[in-house]
């Protein structure tokens, strides 16, 4: 019998830390979550830590270090936030759910609750049958027609992290205006009153469906589409970091022609527990240090690299005299915008007017490659969904064929529509195809990027990320951007500022309001965010020149580290 809303789950405010732990510890039923809590009482900076707030549920959904607390991510945390999207579904009108999750720790367990939560509401679930990356997900709620869809993922965080994005019926991740109201409901729940059915039972009552092959066999069809060329030689290495790449991207290299693929042994098999890299980021030098030593081994041509949900791809390319250099998040970006373009106007795909799309802190040098054969450049706020909007909207005219290529500096990369996120699945099989293509005209990507630069300019970049964790750091990340609003910068490596904007407040361009600060100068560019998903601030820096670039890195580091 389907459940109804149950008024109790509407909590009753507390606001100290103390009376959060306090009710906690009234109310926690499960086993190992409660012994931790027992734990806690030893420690009051790990309960300040734990309890000071309510883990925040943001425009990319929930993100946190696992365990016991409101400020963590464990069960409750996920049936709070989850009883949200039920409200927000039947409220309006939308019928069913599609769920994945990755290699995280917990992730299935979370998977779950969520399924169970939203059937025991009557809300019909699609899960997924095993561990599947993210743009699947994207695919499944397309695909299956679904109102919403949740993905239990922490993407590139260290291994003690897990999370939980939200997505839209069109395969985006979630409106602001629709994460706003999801916000303003999960606030104001309380865990511990949201009741559910037993899992076995829902799914005797055809409440959740397990994915079959079939949906798996119809997202690689998809994907393939985007082929470009044959792989005949390539010697790939390749590693998902024991994530959920581990399957789907040997299968599409391998059905792109690809026979020459060695897949690192200890990071082959998803494990949440990541042993060989705690920080299972593919933008990491550390995270592929293995996979390079092997390739070494192997004198593979390039190393290809999956995050956990195998949303984003990382690249180390072989040189000619058999060194290794990790390619950037812009470099792949503009590589691929070169090769996808050039090929696809070689064999007559490319449209009239096509349109590429990037995020404002992604390198204008691919915009300029773009450029060069005709494309719309739209440039969008840092997030995927963004892109996936641009998407949206071509679709709406029956337009979305023009769309041939979308990126964002951070290893996330789209070629086609049938999926709104970034896909780890198809810019691994472009990446390894545009290898072949180049080595095949005595190339490598190293020297195919020297050639953009002489053609373009080259524009030097940088991210620099700086931590604020726990209470104390969050509140100084809060006041360090609130200062840089009210005593505007000036000057940047000894030059003048001549353009700057705040993205919260500005009408200029037709864009979200977001908390982002840029500023330029004649030859250089800075732009300063806190991060929607992680405890930290992230400047990116663009220059013309080595030299002002590495002004700005100690400018920014001294305003940033005060």
């Amino acid at each position: 019998m389907k459940k109804q809303m149950n008024k109790k789950a509407i909590k009753t405010e507390t606001n100290s830390t103390k009376e959060r732990f306090n009710f906690w510890l009234e109310n926690v039923k499960d086993e190992t979550l409660k012994e931790e809590l027992i734990e806690l009482k030893k420690d009051s900076q790990k309960i300040e830590n734990a309890f000071y707030r309510d883990l925040e549920f943001g425009t990319a959904g929930l993100r946190g270090v696992l365990g016991v607390g409101t400020n963590m991510m464990n069960v409750y945390t996920i049936k709070k936030a989850t009883y949200g999207i039920v409200q927000y579904m039947l409220e309006n009108s939308l019928k069913s759910l599609a769920i994945s999750y990755d290699s995280r720790i917990n992730s299935e367990l979370f998977a779950k609750t969520t399924a169970q939560v939203c059937a025991s509401y009557g809300i019909k679930i699609y899960l997924s049958s095993e561990l599947m990356p993210t743009p699947f997900l994207s695919y499944m709620v397309r695909e299956l027609k679904c109102g919403m869809g949740v993905m239990i993922t922490a993407s590139h965080n260290p291994a003690n992290y897990n999370g939980y994005k939200v997505y839209n019926s069109d395969g985006c991740q979630i409106t602001d205006a629709a994460a706003n109201d999801l916000i303003s409901r999960i606030n104001k729940i309380d865990p511990f009153s949201v009741q559910t059915d037993d899992f076995d039972d829902l799914i005797k009552r055809e409440l959740i469906h397990f994915t079959d092959e079939k949906i798996i066999e119809s997202y690689i069809e998809q994907v393939k589409k985007q082929s470009l060329h044959t792989i005949k030689n390539t010697k790939i290495l390749f590693t998902p970091l024991n994530g959920a790449g581990y399957k789907l991207v040997p299968r599409i290299l391998k059905e792109s022609g690809a026979t020459n693929i060695e897949t690192v042994f200890e990071q082959s098999m998803p494990d949440g527990r990541f042993p060989t890299c705690p920080y299972p980021n593919p933008e990491s030098a550390d995270a592929l240090s293995i996979a390079i030593e092997k390739a070494k081994e192997a004198k593979a041509d390039i190393v290809i690299a999956t995050d956990p949900d195998a949303d984003r791809m990382g690249v180390a390319v072989r040189d000619k005299e058999g060194s290794y250099k990790i390619l950037s998040g812009n470099e792949i970006g503009v590589l691929l915008t070169d090769f996808i373009f050039s090929k696809r106007k070689e064999n007559g795909t490319l449209p009239k007017v096509p349109v590429f799309v990037k995020t404002i802190v992604s390198t204008p040098l691919a915009a300029l490659v773009a450029e060069k054969y005709g494309a719309e450049v739209f440039n969008v706020l840092t997030g995927f969904k963004y892109i996936g909007e641009i998407i949206g909207r071509l679709e709406e005219k029956g337009e979305q064929d023009r769309f041939i290529f979308g990126f964002e500096e951070s290893l996330g990369f789209l070629a086609g529509t049938h999926v709104r996120d970034k896909d780890a699945v198809v810019a691994s099989m472009l990446t390894a195809q545009m290898t072949e293509y180049y080595l095949e005209n005595g190339k490598t990507l190293i020297c195919r990027l020297k050639e953009i630069h002489d053609e373009f300019g080259e524009i030097f970049l940088i991210t620099k990320s700086f931590k604020f964790p726990d209470a104390q750091g969050f509140q100084k990340m809060q006041d360090l951007l609130s200062n840089l609003r009210k005593n505007t910068l000036t000057h940047l490596a000894n030059d003048i500022i001549t353009s700057s904007i705040d993205y919260e407040t500005q009408t200029e361009f037709e864009l979200p309001k977001s908390n982002v600060l840029f500023y330029a100068t004649n030859s250089a560019s800075l732009i300063i965010r806190p991060s929607g998903t992680e405890p930290l601030i992230k400047a990116y820096l663009s220059a013309k020149s080595i030299e002002t670039l590495q002004k700005m890195i100690d400018e920014v580091e001294n305003i940033l580290k005060r």
